[in-house]
């Protein structure tokens, strides 16, 4: 009898279910019911924020005319989450946009070594790291990869097709490409290794007996390249040293310390002040690890320069250890933590802002329209670039803010 009841319950509840699924459906459920359905709760006191948030998504994702795929619209939701608080700098990642960001500021990666941008036919090569996986196959500056382990790659993301080359170690990749001047394709089969992508480059001025060291990032091997450059450009004794900052965007701070532990002996290089009042964090230069500069030193900046590249900048200045020269600083004087998620997503948010030893901190402000108000840091000699002429960074001759730096190591003002 049990058995019998059970079967004609179950029945009812199949008849119900089927005679208002088509109103369920079109939208014409009765709200409150359709609700409960969805596990939305739409009356109650003390409601916390986070359930209204998951109501909010459960309504759009489950009542919408038009079906939305589920994992854009929580990252489309955390993407406003983040840009509501008004902060350029803080950012959401989706997944394959943190691991290369990843990547970038831990300076090193598995792939094939060499510098890539977008092309209509795939992605360009624009340099090849020496001694790199790429160098060693054959790879050329001006190569153009259209085929990536036997995928036409054209009209895709530059983004995804890195992330197609890129690998773990040891594995091959075998790609197809268009080179200059040669009709046919040509194949390659590299391994992966790791790449520590070269983020400083430098160079001898000879006619000036002059050194030229430009770091491109903070990333954390940036250091170790940076005392290998310094040497090189010692090598030729040089009188004088340009350190160029400029387009350099920050990066690691630790690896900003590092860098001015070479220039300056245990002092104080940096205060990071927090959220809450009374909780701040002192970074101070390393003890015995300074070099013997025997020449002046200049360092060029611009309106890129921003965040790392300005407390390297500012806390020489303040202590007197260069001469900077150039345009204003971009006044990025906060700092970032990315906060991975267990999707593979990322959340960069602004957890501190950073002050000078002496100049205290200078961040940016603007008006309401983006105008610049104020912050940075003031060059001690400022030249504009000269628009008028054909500018090149690093080349002398078309480069007169690096003109002005030498004059002023050559002449002392």
């Amino acid at each position: 009898m049990k058995k019998v009841i059970a079967t004609v319950i179950g029945l009812l509840a199949c008849f119900a279910f089927g005679y208002f699924w088509k109103d369920i459906r079109n939208n014409q459920f009765p709200g409150s019911s359709r609700d409960y359905l969805l596990g939305i709760r739409t009356s109650g006191k003390n409601v916390r924020d986070d359930q209204v948030f998951k109501d909010v998504y459960a309504r759009v994702a489950g009542t919408n005319i038009k079906k939305a795929d589920r994992k854009e619209l929580k990252y489309a939701a955390m993407e406003g989450l983040v840009a509501s608080l008004g902060d350029p700098h803080s950012n959401f990642f989706v997944p394959k946009i943190n691991t290369a960001f990843r990547d970038e500021t831990s300076g090193k990666f598995f792939g094939i070594g060499a510098r890539l941008t977008p092309d209509n036919a795939g992605v360009k090569v624009t340099q090849v790291f020496t001694d790199g996986p790429a160098q060693k196959a054959g790879v050329l500056a001006g190569d153009i990869i259209t085929t990536v382990d036997g995928t036409n790659v054209a009209g895709m993301d530059s983004d995804d097709i890195v992330l197609m080359i890129k690998g773990k170690e040891n594995t091959i990749v075998r790609l197809k490409i268009l080179r200059p001047n040669v009709e046919q394709p040509i194949e390659f089969a590299i391994k992966r290794q790791k790449v520590v992508p070269p983020s400083v480059e430098s160079k001898v001025l000879k006619a000036q007996n002059t050194g030229y060291i430009r770091i491109l990032n903070f990333s954390q091997e940036v250091p170790e390249q940076f005392d290998r450059e310094l040497e090189t450009v010692e090598a030729a004794g040089i009188k004088g040293l340009v350190i160029d900052l400029r387009g350099n965007p920050g990066g690691s701070l630790d690896a900003a310390i590092m860098i001015l532990s070479r220039f300056i002996d245990n002092k104080l290089a940096v205060t990071l002040k927090f959220r809450e009042e009374n909780q701040q964090e002192t970074y101070e230069t390393s003890k015995g690890d300074t070099h013997n500069f025997k020449y002046p030193i200049t360092v060029l900046v611009d309106g890129e320069s921003a965040s790392a590249a300005e407390i390297m900048a500012g806390v020489l200045k303040d202590y007197n250890k260069a001469t900077l020269i150039g345009e204003r600083t971009y006044g990025k004087f906060s700092v970032q933590t990315v906060f991975n998620q267990i999707d593979g997503a990322g959340i960069k948010l602004t957890i501190a802002h950073y002050f000078l030893p002496k100049s205290g901190a200078k961040s940016r402000k603007v008006d309401e329209d983006g105008t610049y108000i104020s912050g940075g840091l003031d060059p001690d000699i400022l030249v504009k670039v000269d628009e008028e002429k054909e500018y090149e960074p690093g080349n002398l001759e078309r480069d007169n803010q690096l003109a002005r730096a030498v004059e002023f190591l050559r002449t002392g003002k």
